[in-house]
C-alpha cells in the first residue's frame, strides 16, 4: 500500500526569466527564454510525492482567474487528489517571479489567494489529515492556518513534517508540536530567533534535518551526527530542488525508512530535479530515483 502524504500548502504559476547573470539595481538585462510552470512550494513538494510513489492530497487555494484552472487540472495530471484545492473569488492565484541566472536563481513570492488558506479550511480537512502517514508544511500560507494544522496532526498522531519556509518568526510551542523541520542553514539561524529556541535546539536536535545545498543534509541521531552528502551532477536549475528533496524525505519516511535512508532518498530526489530545468516539470520519478540510489551503492 502507497504511502499516504497530505500536503497543505502554498499553489502558484511559476514566471521563469533565463539570463546569463543576475541584473543590478536599477539595470535592464535581456534575457533568453520564459516560461510559465506550475509551482508553489505546497504544490511542488506535493508533486515530488505524488512522483516519487506517494498517495497524495493536495490542501490549498487558486484565484478564479486565468491561472487557477490550469494549476487544478495540472495537479489532476499528477494524480494528485485535489477535490481540497478551492478556487476563490476576488483573489488572483500566487505567482512566483522567478529569475534564472549563474547556476542559481531569485524568486519572488506574490501570494495572492495562497492567503485564503484559512485555519476554517483546514479544519475542513481534518479528515485527510487524519488519514495521512504524514502531514507536509511550509510557509506559504498563513501561519495560523500552519498552527491549526498541527493542532489537528496532534490530535490524530500524524507525523507532521515542516519546511519553515520562506521563513516567518514562529513560537517555541509550535516546534515543540512538530515532528521534523527541515530548514537550509540560513533557515535554521533565523528559526532560532531567542535564547529560548536555541536551548530547545540543543536539546531536541533530533527534530532537525539542514539541508546544505551540494554539501547534503545534516541530522543528529541520539550522540551520533551526521551528514548525508549529496549526489554530483550537472546542474541546469536549481529552482524546487530543496522542494523535492521534503517531498522524497517525507516518503520514505512515511515507508518507515530510517532517517539515513531517507536523507539519502530525498538527496537522490533533489539531485535529479536540479539537473532538468524547472520546479515540478523538472522532479524525477520513484524508478529514476532507485536507480540513482542503486548505482551510488555500487
Amino acid at each position: 500500500m502507497a504511502a499516504k502524504v497530505t500536503v497543505i500548502g502554498s499553489i502558484n504559476m511559476d514566471l521563469i526569466a533565463e539570463a546569463e547573470r543576475f541584473p543590478r539595481k536599477g539595470e535592464t538585462l535581456l534575457g533568453g527564454d520564459f516560461h510559465t510552470i506550475p509551482g508553489g512550494k505546497g504544490a511542488n513538494q506535493a508533486v515530488a510525492a505524488a512522483k516519487l510513489g506517494a498517495e497524495v492530497t493536495m490542501v490549498g487555494c487558486v484565484g478564479d482567474d486565468t491561472f487557477g484552472q490550469p494549476l487544478i487540472a495540472h495537479l489532476k495530471e499528477q494524480g494528485i487528489f485535489n477535490v481540497n484545492v478551492e478556487p476563490v473569488t476576488h483573489f488572483p492565484t500566487g505567482v512566483a517571479q522567478i529569475t534564472v541566472a549563474e547556476q542559481d536563481n531569485t524568486i519572488i513570492v506574490v501570494p495572492g489567494a495562497n492567503n485564503q488558506v484559512t485555519p476554517e479550511v483546514v479544519r475542513q480537512n481534518e479528515k485527510a489529515i487524519q488519514e495521512s502517514d504524514i502531514l507536509l508544511l511550509q510557509f506559504e500560507i498563513p501561519l495560523e492556518s500552519v498552527e491549526e494544522a498541527v493542532n489537528l496532526a496532534n490530535k490524530h498522531n500524524t507525523t507532521v513534517v515542516l519546511n519553515p519556509a520562506p521563513m516567518q518568526s514562529v513560537s517555541l510551542g509550535l516546534l515543540e508540536k512538530v515532528d521534523f523541520l527541515t530548514p537550509n542553514e540560513h533557515e535554521l539561524t533565523e528559526l532560532l530567533d531567542t535564547e529560548e529556541k536555541k536551548q530547545f535546539y540543543e536539546q531536541h536536535r533530533g527534530k532537525f534535518f539542514v539541508t546544505q545545498g551540494s554539501n547534503g543534509v545534516q541530522f543528529v541521531e541520539g550522540d551520533q551526527e551526521t551528514l548525508v552528502p549529496s549526489y554530483k551532477v550537472e546542474v541546469k536549475d536549481t529552482t524546487g530542488a530543496g522542494d523535492t528533496f521534503n517531498g522524497g524525505f517525507s516518503v520514505a519516511l512515511a515507508e518507515g525508512k530510517s532517517f539515513s535512508e531517507a536523507c539519502r532518498f530525498g538527496n537522490a530526489a533533489a539531485a535529479l530535479s536540479v539537473s532538468q530545468f524547472g520546479a515540478q516539470t523538472g522532479m524525477p520519478n520513484r524508478e529514476d530515483v532507485l536507480r540513482l540510489l542503486d548505482k551510488e551503492s555500487d
